[in-house]
């Protein structure tokens, strides 16, 4: 699967502990106003762990369960049903215990070293790996088996600590880096609304047209024109409603197409300045099209609207189209008993305020200022940079 120039071994063959937290639904445990916390693969974000919403265990359960699931300085936990992949190093004594959606992985320190393995897992959730190795019905989720069958790069433990090292040092770089890109994003969202006023309310009194008046409207393809067996690796991206995160678009390397496929379906192709929609599932889940995803598919499970007004009239429009108000319009409105969808009708009816020219162009020209200013940020904070140095570092070219 990784192609590597270190030994693999499988994890089941570095680890002296490795099993699931306590089933509190079997095992009818009890929980506490308060005491000590059990933590769920959900409180697992961005490479920690946040013990906001947790249930307390009395402490009945806390004597009966606290040998066997309470974690120790230096394991790993990782996230194994639900959002499956995300792990944390724990660096400080834990106060808490884990319930069975959570795995514990404790390493043999001799043979593996902790943030070595968990930079490997943190990599293979973003190649999207773990979905192959699902089991389950309803709930998919990763059993013990096949966690111990995952192979893994793995030089000598000093050679870990290297790599580990780079990794942990770009990753705190890239998460500052990320950091001051949310803070100038606030400000130019600040002076967005100072000069546009709030989309939804329009204190500005801007004429209000119909979307599908000032936009081309596009439904991806249909299951009929794009099969599951056009679908292959490392090639023209996909975009389909999960890759639409917080805004960006997210794609992954296994959900592509051939240049033969893209060239008949010139229809669904993407371009700069398109705000591409999920129409299933999580409404109001849109992303405005840049330079570097120009070319790419809409999916069959999207949309893009293409504004009549090219530039920062895009920008106005997919904050508009990420507004709450406008996310409840569309849940009242979309069709679909098991999974919300919308169609052209009625992403076309929504009401838009549209602001004069002037007030467009003056916006224009000083975000461009603002964003040579935020350039090396917005560079080194990309997910693909980190995902390439991650590449490098497991094949054995660090």
């Amino acid at each position: 699967m990784i192609t590597s120039t270190y030994e693999k071994v499988k994890l089941g063959d570095v680890v002296t502990l490795m099993h699931q937290g306590i089933n509190t639904a079997a095992d009818k445990v009890e929980y506490a106003d308060s005491g000590v916390p059990i933590i769920q693969s959900k409180h697992f974000t961005s490479g920690t762990l946040s013990l906001d919403d947790s249930k307390y265990l009395s402490e009945k359960d806390v004597i009966k369960y606290g040998e066997k699931y309470t974690p120790k300085l230096g394991d790993i936990l990782f996230s194994n049903i639900g959002t499956v992949g995300k792990s944390v190093v724990l660096e400080r004594t834990p106060d808490f215990m884990f319930a069975w959606n959570v795995f514990l992985i404790r390493l043999n320190s001799e043979k593996a070293h902790n943030r070595y393995i968990k930079h490997f897992f943190d990599y293979l959730l973003s190649l999207n790996v773990y979905e192959r190795w699902f089991t389950g019905g309803t709930v998919k989720f990763l059993n013990k088996k096949t966690m111990a069958e995952i192979e893994i790069p793995l030089p000598s433990l000093d050679e870990q600590k290297r790599i580990a090292a780079i990794l942990d040092k770009a990753d705190a770089i890239r998460r500052k880096r990320q950091q001051a890109i949310q803070l100038a994003d606030d400000f130019l969202r600040s002076v967005f609304l100072d000069m546009f006023g709030d989309p939804v309310t329009n204190p500005k009194g801007w004429e209000v047209k119909s979307l599908k008046d000032i936009a081309k409207i596009q439904i991806g393809p249909f299951g009929t024109q794009l099969h599951k067996e056009d679908y292959i690796e490392g090639g023209i991206p996909l975009i389909n409603p999960t890759h639409i995160v917080k805004g960006n678009i997210v794609p992954k390397t296994n959900l592509s197409v051939s240049n033969e496929k893209h060239a008949t379906l010139s229809e669904y192709h993407l371009k700069v300045g398109d705000i591409i929609m999920g129409r299933r599932g999580e409404m109001g889940r849109c992303a405005i099209v840049n330079e570097k995803e120009a070319g790419w598919m809409c999916g069959t499970g999207s949309l893009y609207i293409r504004p009549n007004k090219a530039g920062v009239f895009s920008e106005y429009l997919n904050k508009l189209l990420s507004s709450q108000a406008i996310k409840n319009h569309l849940e009242s409105e979309s069709q679909g008993a098991t999974m919300p969808n919308l169609n052209k009708n009625i992403v076309g009816n929504i009401q838009i305020p549209v602001p004069s020219d002037e007030v467009l162009d003056d916006f224009t020209r000083l975000k461009v200022k603002f964003l040579k200013l935020t350039e090396t940020s917005q560079n080194f904070a990309n997910e693909m940079i980190f995902e390439s140095l991650s590449q490098k570092a497991f094949a054995g070219e660090l």
